[in-house]
């Protein structure tokens, strides 16, 4: 029995900070786990940014009722999970991700949370379980799962090398060039053959 574990950002939606900062003109919110591997370093930048510019989790929340899967994502979730099962590992947060997970078909998505305060401002971040993903892939695999990972960002990486079998989506230059084993998909058509490959091999 195998399962498939994708990342959610950049991989079936649109990055999330990229879409808030083109809103909010903040280019330094551009930064993602694409540029940046320390994720709490990451998180901390960006709640130093909203401070200051008295930016709430309601002014974040607007900007992702307005994003929509990126084109072909549907159905090529539609594909995988006609096949075999599939989880979204993710480092976003369950504030985010229930109105893009309305737009997938509700898959299940193992994610964080949020602390914020009295003002609806971001205090800090709870994290399911520091490495998550790939500690969600030993998990799986300890219960008999055969496991494909997938992403696109620096937190993804522990995760395919943890898994059976996995690769990259779409990772910037950056990450191809740090990682140059792993194998590269650029479209879901591709990606979809090297999901049903994996699953063939049963």
């Amino acid at each position: 029995m195998e399962i498939i574990c994708l990342d959610l950002e950049g991989v079936l939606v649109p990055e999330i900070w990229i879409a808030f900062a083109e809103k909010t003109g903040l280019e330094q919110l551009r930064i993602t786990t694409r540029e940046e591997p320390d994720y709490h370093k990451l998180m901390n930048y960006r709640m130093d940014i909203l401070r200051k510019n008295n930016l709430s989790l309601r002014d974040i929340q607007d900007v992702i009722a307005t994003i929509k899967p990126l084109d072909g994502a549907n159905e090529f979730l539609e594909k995988v999970r006609s096949i075999t099962q599939v989880v979204i590992l993710s480092d976003t947060f369950s504030e985010f991700a229930q109105p893009l997970m309305k737009q997938l078909g509700w898959p299940t998505i193992l994610c964080n949370s949020l602390q914020t305060d009295k003002d609806n401002m971001l205090t800090g971040i709870v994290m399911r379980q520091e490495d998550g993903k790939r500690k969600a892939i030993e998990g799986f695999r300890n219960m008999g799962f055969r496991t494909f990972a997938a992403g696109d960002s620096y937190n993804d990486l522990t995760m395919i090398r943890k898994a059976d079998k996995g690769c990259l989506f779409r990772a910037p230059e950056n990450i191809l060039k740090e990682c140059p084993d792993l194998r590269l998909c650029t479209t879901y058509e591709e990606f979809f053959d090297e999901i049903s490959s994996f699953v063939r091999e049963k």
